[in-house]
């Protein structure tokens, strides 16, 4: 069971106005894991220091350590705890002697209300996992097993004849589209965004999906020459080196060795890790914003563009998997002068997607924000597999996000 908010908050004075010695809280050790998960969630696991945590929670930093011995175990209980409570309220949620629809609905509807009350940590393992060792990272995937299997029982009760692969799809995106609400801070009273998070989940449940590719045998195939230009050389590799392994794993050497050059030579093009890190934040921004200026100049009405601008995202992000991760949680990594301007491309970028959906132009960002997380989470699922048929499929996923089931583009 998740602690009340009494429990989780800082302490307070004694109630009764006693003197004496301050007690210790018995649940110290899971205010502290709420707190680091939510500054980890927001600002990147690097950034953060473990006397900032200690400061927040209202203890000093050798305090802390009679808990955790480092940062490290901090972030392995913070994503476990996230992993297990999560898991928790899916199950608590779940009632199997219900028929399949009314009992995806209340399985939708408990893990949405769980989510938006841990919405400030909630996405802590959907982009700060690359930090976990091996061993910790597939210990708590058991965990997010666990929850998708909670997900697909109801599918597959509600859908007897479909493809497993359909299934497993299928609950890949209601969790993605519950989850995404954790990426942006757009507000909404928890009863509309509930009622819409349930509705956006159930356009995936009832949208028509291409078939599924052929399984994979051997060797993929690779498409696309290499660029010659070596700036463009180190950006990619910048972009595909940060994205694997994060910024601050990353090394100058690292990157100008996948670009074939030393790393002396890097500054030539680069004045700083940080400056390719901006660059890598300007290139995702301008490749969004032509892909939305295409798609407006080829469609012929507003959910036409809209779905187009979803086509040309999906196919830009299984060229390069490790774009997003890089763009949506490396921000705090930039340079303080570019964070504000490049902050507001990022916003203009969702609203110019937004502006084209019809009804609460609110709720329309929710929805954008739920298309750009089948992307990212269903792509994860198929190995960003870049197969036509898989390139469909997700397609397909996000316009029932953005429109509807039933709806065309027409």
């Amino acid at each position: 069971m998740v602690a009340d908010s009494s429990e989780l908050g800082l302490a307070s004075a004694r109630p009764d106005g006693e003197s004496g010695p301050r007690r210790r809280p018995k649940n110290r050790k899971a205010q502290i894991v709420r707190v680091a998960a939510r500054a980890f969630a927001e600002r990147g696991y690097h950034p953060v220091g473990v006397d900032e945590i200690a400061a927040e929670v209202g203890i000093s930093g050798p305090a802390l350590y009679r808990h955790f011995t480092n940062k490290y175990a901090l972030l392995v209980a913070a994503a476990e705890m996230g992993a297990q409570h999560l898991l928790d309220a899916a199950r608590a949620a779940d009632d199997p002697a219900l028929e399949p629809e009314p009992r995806l609905t209340a399985l939708i509807r408990g893990i949405a209300e769980y989510t938006i009350d841990v919405r400030r940590e909630g996405g802590l393992y959907r982009w700060e996992r690359r930090y976990l060792e091996r061993e910790d990272r597939a210990r708590i995937r058991v965990v997010y097993t666990a929850l998708h299997e909670t997900v697909e029982e109801p599918i597959a009760a509600l859908y007897p004849d479909a493809d497993p692969a359909d299934i497993q799809l299928r609950a890949a995106a209601v969790l993605s589209v519950i989850g995404s609400i954790t990426a942006h801070r757009t507000a909404l009273s928890t009863t509309r965004l509930v009622n819409l998070i349930n509705d956006i989940c159930w356009d995936i449940l009832r949208v028509e999906l291409p078939p599924a590719p052929p399984a994979v045998t051997g060797d993929p195939i690779l498409r696309g020459l290499p660029v010659i230009s070596k700036r463009e050389q180190l950006l990619t590799e910048a972009i595909r080196i940060f994205g694997r392994q994060g910024y601050h794993e990353a090394s100058i050497e690292e990157i100008g060795a996948a670009a074939g050059i030393n790393a002396s030579s890097v500054y030539r093009y680069f004045s700083s890790k940080a400056d390719l890190l901006a660059a890598a934040f300007h290139r995702t921004g301008e490749r969004v914003a032509i892909a939305n200026t295409e798609a407006l100049s080829e469609a012929t009405s507003r959910a036409d563009a809209a779905v187009r601008i979803a086509d040309r995202f999906a196919r830009m992000t299984f060229a390069m998997p490790e774009i997003l991760p890089v763009y949506f949680s490396e921000f705090s990594n930039i340079p303080a002068s570019e964070q504000h301007r490049l902050r507001s491309i990022q916003r203009q970028n969702v609203l110019e997607w937004a502006n084209l959906l019809d009804g609460d132009q609110v709720e329309a960002r929710f929805r954008v924000h739920a298309a750009i997380g089948q992307v990212i989470d269903v792509g994860r699922r198929i190995r960003f597999d870049g197969r036509p048929q898989n390139l469909a499929r997700v397609s397909a996923l996000m316009r029932a996000v953005l429109l509807g089931a039933n709806a065309t583009a027409e």
